[in-house]
Formats: C-alpha cells, sequence, structure tokens
C-alpha cells in the first residue's frame, strides 16, 4: 500500500516550512498504522489507529498532561508513535508512545535545537518503517535529523545548502529523499538528498530554468511523479517518470477553476506501469472536500463523494486498486470507507498542455548504488 501524508502548495518558500505538514491524520508508509491527535479542545491525546486487520481500530495513548495542538505525531512499523513536542519556542524534544496494558509507555529520545529563525518540521514515514527523520530549515541551510532508530538519541544526518521545504521518499529503503531547495532568490527545484553518502545533493526536476518544480509524490515501483509546476505559466498540476527524459504533461483535467486539488495518494505495485497507476486527490472548494480519481492514460479525472467525517487528505491504495479512506463520527469513531476507480469512459479528444523542450535532470537510479552522474556535494 502507498499513503502520502504530505501536502505541498506552490506558495512561496517564505512561509513556515511546518505549514506543508499535515497534523491531522498520518499513515505509515506500508499502510498498517495510523495516528492522530484525539480529543476535544484542550484534552488532547494521542491515538493510535491499527489498519491491516480485519476491522480498523483505535487505540488511545494518553500520558499524565494533555497534548499541545502543535504536537507533531509519525507512526512506525512496529506501532509506536513518534511524538515531536516544541518546548521554550526552540527546543524539540522526541519520545515514542505505545501501550503498554491499560497504560501509556513513553521512551525519551532527546532534543534538538531549532534557534532563531529556524523551523524543525517531521518528515513522512520512512518506507523502511523503523527510522523517522525531522528537517531543521534555516534561511540558508537545512538540517537533516535521523529522530528515532538511531542508536544515540538523534543524529545529524545531512546539511542541505538552501531552504528546503516538502519531502518525498524516492526508493522502498529510506536512503533517498527528494526535497524542494531554493537557493538564494532563485526558483524552487527538486533535488534528490542520499542519506547514506553524507546528503550528497543531486538534481531532480528542472522544467525550464526559471519555473518553480516541486515533487509531491513518487512512487518506486512505477516511477511515477506528481509534480506541481509553473513552466505552463501558472502554478498546474503534471506527471512524469522517474529516470525519463520524456516531457512532463499538465492534463487539463487535473485543473479545476473553483477548487485547489492535491494529490495524496498513489496506488503501488504498477512496476514499470506508471501510466496504469491510480491517483487520488483532496479537491478543496467553498463548499468542502471530496476526492478526485485519476490516472495518468485517462483523459478526465472521476470526482467522488467523501465518507461522512473524512480525515481529509489522509488515504491509501491497495494494490488491487482499492482507495481506502479514513474517517471518524460519534457512530464510528475509527472507520474506513473503500472506493474504487471509476471505469474509463469513451474517450474524448483533449489537449494536454506541453511545456516544450524540457529539461528534466536524469534522477539517481535507485536501483544502483553508488549512484552515478552526480554533481559535488552541496
Amino acid at each position: 500500500m502507498t499513503a502520502c501524508a504530505i501536502e505541498t502548495t506552490a506558495e512561496d518558500d517564505d512561509r513556515d516550512p511546518g505549514a506543508a505538514w499535515p497534523a491531522g491524520f498520518t499513515i505509515t508508509a506500508n499502510g498498517a498504522y495510523a495516528a492522530r491527535l484525539a480529543g476535544a479542545g484542550d484534552a488532547l491525546y494521542v491515538e493510535r489507529w491499527t489498519l491491516d486487520g480485519p476491522e480498523p481500530y483505535a487505540v488511545p495513548l494518553p500520558l499524565d498532561q494533555p497534548e499541545e495542538r502543535g504536537t507533531r505525531l509519525l507512526p512506525l512499523a512496529d506501532g509506536r508513535v513518534l511524538v515531536a513536542r516544541r518546548v521554550d519556542g526552540r527546543r524539540n524534544t522526541f519520545s515514542l508512545l505505545y501501550p503498554t496494558g491499560p497504560a501509556t509507555g513513553e521512551l525519551r529520545l532527546g532534543s534538538v535545537e531549532a534557534p532563531g529563525s529556524e523551523h524543525l518540521v517531521l518528515l513522512p514515514p520512512s518506507p523502511d518503517g523503523i527510522c523517522a527523520y525531522a528537517m531543521c530549515v534555516g534561511p540558508d541551510t537545512t538540517t537533516l535529523w535521523l529522530v528515532a532508530g538511531g542508536a544515540f538519541g538523534p543524529e545529524k544526518v545531512a546539511e542541505v545548502k538552501g531552504r528546503c521545504t516538502g519531502g518525498v521518499w524516492l526508493d522502498r529503503t529510506g536512503r533517498m529523499l527528494a526535497l524542494d531547495r531554493r537557493l538564494d532568490d532563485g526558483p524552487v527545484k527538486a533535488v534528490a538528498v542520499d542519506l547514506e553518502r553524507g546528503g550528497e545533493v543531486t538534481p531532480l526536476l528542472q522544467i525550464t530554468e526559471d519555473s518553480d518544480d516541486r515533487l509531491l509524490l513518487a512512487d518506486p515501483d512505477s516511477g511515477l511523479l506528481l509534480i506541481r509546476s509553473d513552466a505552463p505559466g501558472h502554478d498546474r498540476l503534471g506527471w512524469g517518470v522517474l529516470g525519463s527524459l520524456l516531457p512532463v504533461r499538465f492534463p487539463e483535467c487535473l485543473r479545476l477553476d473553483d477548487a485547489a486539488v492535491t494529490p495524496f495518494a498513489v496506488q503501488p505495485g504498477q512496476v514499470l506501469m506508471p501510466e496504469s497507476c491510480a491517483v487520488a486527490l483532496r479537491i478543496d472548494a467553498a463548499g468542502g472536500s471530496w476526492v478526485g480519481a485519476w490516472q495518468p492514460s485517462s483523459r478526465r479525472m472521476a470526482q467522488l463523494a467523501a465518507p461522512q467525517g473524512w480525515l481529509a487528505g489522509a488515504g491509501l491504495w491497495t494494490a488491487e486498486g482499492v482507495l481506502r479512506l479514513p474517517y471518524a463520527t460519534d457512530g464510528v469513531p475509527c472507520g474506513l470507507a473503500g472506493l474504487e476507480m471509476p471505469p474509463e469512459p469513451e474517450p474524448e479528444p483533449e489537449p494536454a498542455a506541453v511545456v516544450e523542450e524540457p529539461r528534466v535532470c536524469r534522477p539517481v537510479p535507485l536501483q544502483q548504488a553508488p549512484l552515478t552522474d552526480r554533481g559535488p556535494a552541496r
């Protein structure tokens, strides 16, 4: 199963990088567990969901003190939940919560300082399910930290020149991470960061010289990339293939005049078949939020009603093509609704905007190590 719990917008990168990470509901990379802040008012506590059984169920993980609303959560594949808390405006503490009979166990991991104007945000769940990473974003440098899964508490693993946002894993091992980087006052370009080579940076996307090119989602099985770029003249959703030099395409059906469209999950298991991958999209408009479903081979985006109480922007595909959406209501406090990709109607001619003669830098070949065609580390 593939799920994504990160939203990247095309807003200016001077915003708080924490705004790119939705705090509502986060799913592990293998789809087995999820976590959210539950409760009402100031009485908030961590709640872990189990998603891979016959029926989903939730386990509350309260402590003696309620959690702050800004607390960040990241579930691990073993069922523990990483909790990141900001203390005194600059220190970030990390703990692992887990059920111990009727109580909640807490393993304190240590802390990371984010001085001055720097911000520390959690990265999406690592594909290995064991490690957890955070990045400390300063005005000129972004520092990557291993905050869970190391031997001695939080460890600095890399420094990347520039101000980074986003965060998308490019492989199944947790080695290659894509970040959206701005150098000085230049455009935003997605780069690949090799965490096993000290944070060595390789260009990943450059559609035009001056365009802002961000990576929103990537599926290592098929190589499908979901991209947001202003190369067509204004911000558009597009798709490409990892390792390909073919043009990035910007389908007209992904553009809605009165709503924002953000991809949040890609169907896994479609090995070397990016055109067949189903993509789930969150559609936000004045009337609320609902779901879009689309495939690169399709000329239309299906728009589907979300279940009542949908935890908007969260969900995961099964390899068989069922989209599972988590929801919570008074009657069903922990539920999963299943939606299938609607059948494709008879095709109608519909042009897709294509940027002429784009330059897409060849991404890292994920099946090879050490990696080739590299520039110097940044």
